[in-house]
């Protein structure tokens, strides 16, 4: 069965939209009422067409000719220019924002469909647009009409860029020790000094101007997290009438060169060096965002857009790993039937032998679950945005919560263990760079420290969205996937009994939850909390796939026959990983807990 892209199926694409999350039916909303499913289909068709032709083609160039810094500029090769030209052209920066601000208003749940074919086709590139509309949604949230218009409007029109600046090399991802400093000035703006690190889009000439967002403490406020506030910070000033005018204060001080997303510059910045003096002042400019030492509430915003934007991401590297090995092991030849007597016989495609199967296998129901989980995510956004009772505003609010640790982390681990099996499938070309699944790897494992690293996400999970408000993200999680069980039981059949063994892992989950806070002491119960993240995303993943079973109905083609034997997989091979894993949080092991430095 020929392929009719390598880097996603769209009729998986369109399954997921259409027969299973209906995404026709936001169009009775006001905000989407321009909208049905022949706009999807077509912005979907452009998004395909351009990561084909203008993103994919420069991939691997883009890996080998990474960025460099000669001491002044940043040098990127110049067909990264010329894709986000025609993206920005297309109107995909602004596809899910207001037509006011120049946007299309399209579901986030379609949008997101969208830039994972531009994530598929070149992360690297990719990544400058992703960081762009987070850094225009959090400002469109929580910016002031004029910073909107200053910097959202060219931001949406593809003539800035913009990036998030959290990191400190002496504070990572332990943002209540960050040290940058913002004075405030007579004429209200701030001038900012200090270092950030690990800043994705950090410096280029890609676009006019570059839209930095800073995290930073004005002198006097509260210490930790409470005394940070947050800032624009633009590479170059914007005049009244909207041109780019003098340098700020903002310069690379150099480029960290990671194993992957090897197009995207990540630099080291320092502000307020001393460098240019704008204004003939020392400092760079910033101008607050909201309320002073509210910073990382409205940071908050991008970096859990982020989250499941890197979710998707990491899918979507998986999923076109997925599809490249498949071609392969379609079209290589070699080795017989296990049966086979006839040593004259001709060579096989790798398929056709077991093993090979179990490993296209897996792959499937990892990167088709992820992608179902993302936009089943991303319609949530849609849900808070415009469900027209504030009770179901509130209850996609909770849900998308307390999924976005597992959305973040699942696809992390997860595709990327597509992508190793990818490698595993082409034998020993796998391991080459002459084939792209290596490059795929080396992309996808930067994903598991990207927002938040995976123990990150779980104390997250476990030590707040579980147990907030009484537990009330938990209890709706629950509520939701017993739903699908009782629609699944009501079905019979096959589906049933998927749901049979999906009711014993929830219960076995809220067991275990309970147990772990039994003891009132939390660093008991937080000590295995990247092992409950990893368990519990399992248990939602299963439900994601017995929500897929179910939207097959009576479909037999290869399609849904294929889609059927893969939820059987993660519900026979996957789920029952869990059990062991309960186990060991039920026994409140601290063996990690308990080690002392010195004996390492």
């Amino acid at each position: 069965m020929p392929m009719d892209s390598l880097l996603l199926s769209r009729r998986d694409l369109d399954f997921l939209l259409h027969d299973w999350l209906d995404v026709t039916v936001l169009t009775r909303h006001p905000r989407y009422a321009d909208h049905d499913r022949e706009t999807f289909d077509a912005v979907m068709d452009l998004s395909e067409a351009i990561a084909t032709r203008h993103f994919a083609p420069h991939n691997k160039k883009n890996d080998a000719e990474e960025p460099r810094f000669d001491g002044e500029r940043v040098h990127v090769i110049p067909e990264v220019e010329q894709a986000l030209r025609v993206f920005a052209e297309a109107g995909l920066t602004g596809a899910a924002m207001d037509y006011e601000v120049g946007g299309q208003q399209l579901p986030t749940v379609v949008a997101n469909a969208c830039m994972s074919w531009f994530q598929a086709a070149n992360v690297g590139t990719a990544a400058y647009p992703f960081l762009t509309i987070g850094n225009a949604n959090l400002l469109l949230a929580h910016g002031s009409k004029e910073q909107v218009d200053t910097y959202v409007r060219p931001m949406v029109e593809g003539r800035f860029f913009g990036t998030m600046c959290l990191s400190e090399p002496q504070a990572g991802s332990s943002l209540a020790d960050i040290t940058t400093r913002a004075v405030p000035q007579d004429d209200g703006t701030y001038r900012i000094t200090g270092t950030k690190m690990w800043i994705s889009g950090g410096d280029h000439e890609l676009s006019e101007n570059i839209v930095h967002l800073v995290l930073a403490r004005i002198p006097g406020g509260p210490a930790g997290v409470k005394g940070i506030s947050l800032f624009i910070v633009p590479k170059l000033l914007v005049e009244p009438d909207g041109s780019v005018g003098e340098r700020n204060d903002v310069v690379p001080a150099g480029l960290n060169h990671k194993m992957g997303y090897r197009g995207t510059t990540n630099a080291l910045l320092n502000f307020g060096e001393g460098r240019h003096t704008p204004g003939g002042a020392p400092g760079a400019v910033g101008y607050l965002v909201g309320e002073a030492h509210h910073g990382l509430a409205y940071m908050f915003h991008m970096m859990n857009e982020a989250r499941i934007g890197v979710g998707l991401g990491a899918t979507a590297l998986g999923y076109t790993g997925y599809l490249h090995a498949l071609d392969y092991a379609r079209t290589r030849p070699q080795g017989r039937p296990l049966t086979g007597k006839d040593a004259s016989a001709p060579q096989v495609p790798i398929i056709e032998h077991a093993d090979v199967r179990r490993m296209l296998l897996a792959q499937k129901s990892y990167v088709e679950g992820a992608l179902a989980l993302s936009l089943y995510c991303s319609r949530l956004l849609d849900e808070e945005r415009t469900a027209e009772q504030e009770l179901g505003r509130a209850r996609a609010r909770l849900l998308l919560d307390v999924l976005t640790p597992i959305a973040k982390s699942w696809p992390s681990q997860w595709c990327l263990a597509a992508n190793d099996l990818a490698i595993q499938v082409h034998g020993g070309y796998g391991y080459t760079r002459e084939y792209n699944v290596e490059q795929f790897y080396r992309d996808n494992r930067l994903n598991a420290i990207h927002e938040g690293t995976h123990g990150i996400q779980g104390l997250d999970l476990l030590g707040r969205k579980v147990v907030t408000n009484g537990g009330a993200g938990l209890s709706l999680l629950l509520e939701t996937i017993t739903a699908t069980v009782a629609r699944a039981t009501a079905s019979g059949g096959e589906a049933a009994e998927l749901a049979a063994a999906l009711e014993q892992a929830t219960a076995r989950a809220e067991r275990t939850t309970a147990g772990l806070w039994s003891t009132g002491d939390p660093a008991t119960a937080l000590a295995n909390a990247s092992v409950y993240l990893e368990a519990v995303g399992h248990v939602v993943l299963a439900w994601i796939w017995l929500e897929q079973f179910l939207a097959l109905r009576d479909g037999t083609d290869d399609f849904h026959e294929g889609k059927r034997q893969a939820a059987r997989y993660f519900f026979r091979v996957e789920l029952p990983r869990t059990g062991p894993q309960f186990d060991l949080l039920d026994s409140l092991d601290r063996t990690a807990a308990d080690s002392r430095p010195e004996w390492f």
